[in-house]
């Protein structure tokens, strides 16, 4: 369970902003994180903002990863998209690749995958799809961080990629630990006091309260908060209050 560790990843997605990186509010998270998962070119994100994410993450300390998605702009990625297995996986690769070619230059490397939006969710039911994920994975020999109890955790396990579990610090969750569509007024949590709470139960019970009034059982290797949430610095920094006061370390996996 969490609430023994004394360790916890702390992400965060960047590198999606239509602005310039550094003219955006991106810049300022990247204090508060030791994951960044960077968009690369399927839902946003180009060669100048990977490698302004990549570049402000060397000299932070932080790790890169790749923040696979669609192939689908237009949406932010955050919409099911119909799509084939082999074009589906040409499109993760070419991701994948390309962010990997620019951290190289920077001093670094891509370390994990995570999907993004729709990929991510459909992707924890659907094995077809969690497929294709892990196998960009094994094929470049990197962690995936996903969902804890997902077709795409079990799968994983399966072929021995190392599966990083997440929890959205940010986002509601049903008594199944499946995410609230973003659809519901409930589904972003904005409140850096709610996020303290919410991380503060993770941290030392290993459950969270869901929006039925359940209690999820927890287990989070790495703690997200997305960076286009409104506020989100302040959230992250709500965030590590709550790791310091729990006595847990953030740390990249």
């Amino acid at each position: 369970m969490l609430g023994m560790a004394r360790a916890v990843d702390v992400n965060c997605d960047l590198g999606e902003t239509p602005l310039l990186w550094h003219d955006s509010h991106e810049p300022d998270l990247m204090a508060h994180i030791t994951s960044a998962n960077v968009a690369c070119g399927g839902h946003a994100g180009d060669v100048a903002s990977m490698q302004a994410v990549c570049a402000s993450a060397v000299v932070h300390g932080v790790a890169i990863g790749a923040q696979v998605s669609y192939p689908d702009r237009e949406h932010f990625g955050r919409v099911a998209m119909e799509i084939d297995a082999q074009r589906l996986d040409a499109s993760l690769d070419y991701q994948f690749s390309m962010l990997a070619d620019i951290a190289r230059d920077c001093g670094t490397r891509v370390t994990y995958i995570k999907p993004h939006g729709a990929l991510y969710n459909t992707a924890a039911t659907n094995e077809t799809l969690a497929a294709v994920v892990v196998a960009l994975a094994q094929r470049h020999q990197v962690a995936l961080f996903g969902l804890a109890n997902s077709a795409t955790a079990r799968l994983a396990v399966q072929h021995g990629v190392r599966f990083v579990a997440e929890w959205f610090a940010d986002r509601s969750y049903f008594s199944n630990g499946l995410l609230t569509p973003r659809s519901r007024p409930d589904a972003l949590i904005t409140e850096p006091d709610h996020i303290y709470a919410r991380v503060t139960q993770v941290l030392n019970d290993g459950t969270v309260t869901t929006v039925d009034g359940g209690l999820l059982a927890v287990h989070a290797e790495t703690i997200c908060v997305h960076s286009d949430t409104p506020g989100a610095a302040e959230l992250l920094r709500a965030v590590r209050t709550a790791c310091a006061d729990a006595g847990v370390v953030p740390r990249a996996r």
